[in-house]
Order: structure tokens, then sequence, then C-alpha cells
């Protein structure tokens, strides 16, 4: 008997707003800027390199490996990504 598996997808269900906002203040909170680089190359893999790339107007492999673990993105291009996807950066007293 063969079992079929698929890939687990971290981003695949997130689709409101909401449930975005809420999955990338998780990442940051729980890892810092590396957890928040994560949570983006995930949702940037849902929505679509290519896509992203287009939107942000950046280089789509250039995008890709800024996004991968050994990626060190410029805010720049963090705030590019965050404000594709529909959102802005904030800060908030802690």
């Amino acid at each position: 008997m063969t079992i079929k598996t698929n890939p687990f997808e971290f981003a695949r269900d997130v689709e409101s707003k909401e449930d975005v906002a809420m999955y990338l203040s998780i990442f940051l909170e729980e890892n810092g800027v590396d957890g928040l680089t994560r949570a983006l190359q995930y949702l940037a893999k849902e929505k679509g390199i290519s896509q992203l790339a287009k939107e942000t107007e950046l280089n789509r492999q250039s995008l890709y490996r800024t996004l991968t673990a050994e990626g060190k993105p410029k805010f720049e291009t963090i705030d590019k990504i965050v404000h594709a996807l529909g959102f802005k950066l904030t800060i908030e007293p802690i």
C-alpha cells in the first residue's frame, strides 16, 4: 500500500489580510528579522516570486536569493515586499 503525501506549505492557508498580518507578526516576534524574512519567503512563494518581482520592481532571481536563509535583505527590500503584499511597516512601543 502506497501512501501519497504532499509537501507542507507554510503559507498555504494564510489568505485574509488579518491572517497575513498575524503570520508576519508571529514570525517577527518569535524569530526577529530572520523570522520575518522567512515568513516573507513563504508568502512570496505562495503568491509567486515572478508576480512579486513585478510588483516590487525587483529582479526575480535577486528577490529569490534575498529571501533565502542566507540572504540579508536591505530594509528597503523588506519594505517593498511588505507593501506589495498590501501592508506597511509600523513601529509601536513595547
